[in-house]
């Protein structure tokens, strides 16, 4: 299970009930994985657990020893741009114990939405809001062993902050582009946001106008996912690589792209275990393609 000296490892979600180490980890193995995202928490709660330092210990030590990226997923409900006081609060709370958690399994990396604008609000407020809420606890970083945030773009529903590849610059300017800052990118999302990655060039275009948004170095990791729904479709429903519409194509395109050199791609596809394999088998074979060899489009 093993990463090193790899362009791009490949892994996946991983459960963790019942055990970071014994369960993640082995799960983890058994669908070959090369790097790991986890939760530490109830995606759909607030509660801010404390972790097993036995499991803790166990998984960070293991992570190092094989050279295995990992990295904390932060619970979906987290929301800094809402009009509800105590969900800020509850935001604040929620997304300080997955960086203190992630510190203590030595996680390279918090994933957390860019949330919405609700209750009516321009999204000027919100911005506002997410730079007096957020800007603290990125500055509350300041160990070598912090995990960095990694702002995922949505699909575009509703009233979101980012779901297109320039939102990411007023969101970066209202975090004053922090050095703790970087981008999770969703294949999916950005698919269903609008981005066309089948277009000729689609995804290398996508992946320029990402660096030319928020600079180079600035994206970390990769949600590796296909689409079940259209571009533009503003649905996140996520499918196995190549069975949905993004195709398998693109996912070629975006592992010989030099802004992915080194960045890990982590999948969230259905399927349990044996359709996890699957799919990790599958980025697999096309990171290790020659970049001139064209795969048909699997629409």
């Amino acid at each position: 299970m093993t990463s090193r000296n790899l362009r791009n490892p490949v892994g996946g979600h991983v459960p963790v009930a019942g055990g970071l180490a014994s369960v993640g980890l082995t799960y983890a193995r058994e669908m070959g994985a090369e790097t790991v995202q986890v939760f530490v928490a109830n995606p759909r709660g607030w509660a801010t657990p404390a972790g097993s330092p036995r499991q803790d210990e166990a998984f960070r030590t293991a992570c190092a020893d094989e050279g295995i990226p990992a990295y904390i997923h932060a619970p979906y409900l987290i929301n800094f741009a809402s009009h509800t006081a105590a969900t800020v609060d509850r935001s604040v709370e929620s997304l300080r114990h997955s960086l203190r958690r992630g510190r203590e399994i030595g996680a390279l990396g918090v994933v957390v939405h860019t949330g919405s604008a609700t209750g009516g609000r321009h999204r000027e407020e919100a911005l506002r809001q997410i730079r007096e809420r957020m800007l603290p606890l990125l500055d509350e970083l300041t160990h070598e062993d912090d995990p960095q945030v990694l702002l995922e773009s949505t699909a575009g529903q509703g009233s979101s902050i980012c779901s297109r590849t320039w939102d990411y610059a007023p969101y970066f300017e209202a975090l004053d582009a922090h050095p703790r800052l970087g981008v999770c990118l969703d294949t999916c999302h950005i698919f269903a946001a609008g981005h066309d990655l089948t277009g000729p060039d689609g995804m290398r275009q996508t992946l320029d106008l990402l660096v030319g948004t928020v600079g180079e170095g600035r994206l970390r990791l990769i949600h590796a996912n296909d689409s079940k729904d259209v571009v533009g479709a503003h649905k996140d429903r996520h499918a196995n690589i190549g069975a949905g519409h993004i195709g398998l194509d693109p996912f070629r395109e975006l592992l010989a792209h030099p802004a992915t050199e080194g960045v890990p791609l982590v999948i969230e596809t259905p399927g349990g275990k044996e359709g996890h394999a699957a799919d990790v088998a599958r980025l697999k074979e096309l990171r290790e393609l020659p970049d001139r060899q064209l795969l048909a489009h699997t629409p």
